[in-house]
């Protein structure tokens, strides 16, 4: 029986992706780049895509890796010759390549941004964007380069005139997460993330206190040049046996057992957040999230779905009973579908494909 026209399947790409050589892909510890980096090309091979990856000597992937950087990456002739590693070796392959993905450094695309028949995607995942640089780019590689932020908070106030912008969220690699469909009643509040102020954690303990629940809180102590006593002052004294707890650094099975027993996880940020991929890691576990409304939080945050945004820790506070009554499984669901690594790559892929059928005539 004639059922119709074949579907003709997908060409298969060829994409070059780029991402800084501080640390390896994927990461060991943290590195929230370089987790994005990873599940996108073990995503793309899967698909049937030819990968090339320039990343840190000690990366692990089936890609074809090209290794570049060497400590230390500071400074101005270090930094100058991990550009040109990465400029000149897109400009020895580009007959090889469709597109060009670039985690890292605008500056390492210059050798290949007058080629307006390669595709060219920049992604930031910072707040952080050389604007100027940004403009001077498009100048040069014209509807060949495109843009892409971890949030429509990195760009929307400044985008106007700097080419062509989209929001791509950070995700996670859904299959790493245990979906919890119910915590104990008496379940914490959980904070986990860099132990600086912009971060919250200060926050977390009041909120947890004003909500009579318990905390744990994770993630790395930071000596920061402004507060260098800012775990000692502000974390330190409020440490309970029961109550409010530290417990360091954490990996990703501990993350895991960790946010999936949580009520909710606080994210009561004191700065633009540009994403927060905490934020994904609880949702994958069905963990709500209560985040103050700032940087990518009301993006992240679906109001009464899988958490709520505010402004201040006595709203957070009477938010948690609502939060933590939420449905986990639905929480689950949404995660995978906006922050899963499938839907990441889904997202990227479309973006590839589109700027190839726009460009394609200009080789």
């Amino acid at each position: 029986m004639n059922s119709g026209p074949r579907r003709r399947a997908a060409r298969a790409l060829r994409v070059a992706i780029t991402v800084d050589p501080l640390i390896p892909v994927p990461p060991i510890l943290y590195g929230g780049i370089e987790r994005v980096v990873d599940f996108l090309v073990r995503e793309l091979l899967r698909r049937g895509h030819q990968v090339t990856l320039f990343a840190h000597p000690d990366s692990r992937t089936d890609a074809t890796l090209v290794p570049y950087g060497a400590p230390p990456h500071w400074g101005l002739r270090a930094r100058s010759r991990e550009l040109a590693q990465v400029g000149l070796g897109l400009l020895a392959r580009r007959g090889a390549l469709d597109v060009v993905h670039s985690f890292g450094r605008l500056a390492a695309l210059l050798p290949v941004l007058p080629l307006r028949g390669l595709a060219k995607l920049q992604s930031y995942q910072r707040a952080e964007v050389p604007w100027r640089s940004v403009r001077t780019a498009v100048k040069f590689a014209g509807d060949s380069i495109r843009f892409t932020g971890c949030s429509a908070s990195v760009f929307r106030d400044w985008a106007a005139g700097s080419g062509q912008w989209r929001a791509v969220f950070n995700g996670v690699e859904i299959a790493k997460y245990d979906a919890t469909p119910r915590v104990a009643p008496d379940a914490p509040l959980v904070f986990l993330g860099r132990l600086e102020r912009i971060k919250g954690a200060h926050s977390a303990i009041a909120i947890a206190r004003h909500a009579g629940r318990r905390l744990v809180i994770a993630g790395n102590r930071v000596i920061d040049r402004v507060e260098p006593d800012y775990f000692d002052r502000e974390i330190a004294p409020f440490l309970e046996a029961d109550r409010v707890t530290y417990v360091g650094a954490l990996d990703d099975a501990q993350k895991n057992a960790l946010l999936g027993q949580a009520a909710a996880l606080l994210m009561p940020v004191e700065w633009e957040e540009p994403f927060g991929i905490v934020m994904a890691e609880a949702l994958a576990c069905g963990t709500p999230v209560i985040g103050f409304r700032r940087g990518s939080v009301p993006e992240v945050v679906r109001e009464g779905v899988n958490g709520f945004a505010c402004a201040t820790v006595e709203e957070a506070a009477r938010l948690v009973t609502a939060a933590a009554a939420l449905d986990r499984t639905a929480i689950r669901r949404d995660c995978e579908v906006r922050f899963g690594d499938s839907a990441i790559a889904d997202a990227y892929e479309a973006i590839y494909r589109e700027m190839i059928a726009q460009v394609g005539g200009a080789r």
